[in-house]
């Protein structure tokens, strides 16, 4: 009986020393990531008066479009997206245009995308919507799936319309 105790603990240890490792090397995965968004947020508060923070979301198309898209509410309320800029290397690009900040109201909400896609693209499975930039302007950026291949399409976040003709991938 004191020999299957030991082995109990023993085992109880080394579950729990497992997942306290476990936990440790998935904080050191993603320290980098968590900096990055949290260096994010403070650019966006400073220089949008962004107050609240509701959604941050990564997106990337190329070196040059490396962005952080936080959704929130400024101090009076309204509700906003801003575009933080980032370097390949992680850091806040500088620069003008390295931060923009919009109110939802003057641009095309989440909800109000899907609703668009829906109407123009209504036999597709999204797969991921999510904000970001392409070729310069405020997009949002469409992944989804048609029959049985993968496509990228762009929409202009002011208005909603859609951005070229979008990208298909190859076959799986």
């Amino acid at each position: 009986m004191k020999n299957r105790r030991k082995w109990i603990l023993l085992g109880s240890a080394l579950i729990l020393l497992l997942l306290v490792g476990l936990s440790q090397f998935y904080a050191y995965i993603m320290k980098d990531q968590w900096n990055e968004r949290d260096a994010a947020e403070d650019v966006a508060r400073t220089r949008t008066g962004l107050t609240e923070v509701s959604k941050a979301q990564k997106s990337v198309w190329d070196e040059n479009s490396v962005y952080w898209v936080l959704t929130g509410k400024n101090e009076a309320g309204t509700a906003m997206m801003v575009w933080v800029r980032f370097t390949v290397e992680g850091k806040v690009a500088d620069g003008d245009n390295a931060v923009y900040g919009e109110e939802l109201s003057k641009g095309t909400s989440e909800q109000q995308m899907r609703v668009i896609i829906a109407a123009q693209l209504p036999d597709i499975k999204i797969e991921r919507l999510l904000p970001g930039v392409y070729n310069g302007e405020y997009a949002w950026q469409l992944f989804y799936e048609q029959g049985e291949r993968y496509y990228y399409q762009f929409y202009r976040f002011s208005d909603g319309s859609p951005i070229g003709e979008g990208y298909s991938l190859p076959n799986r």
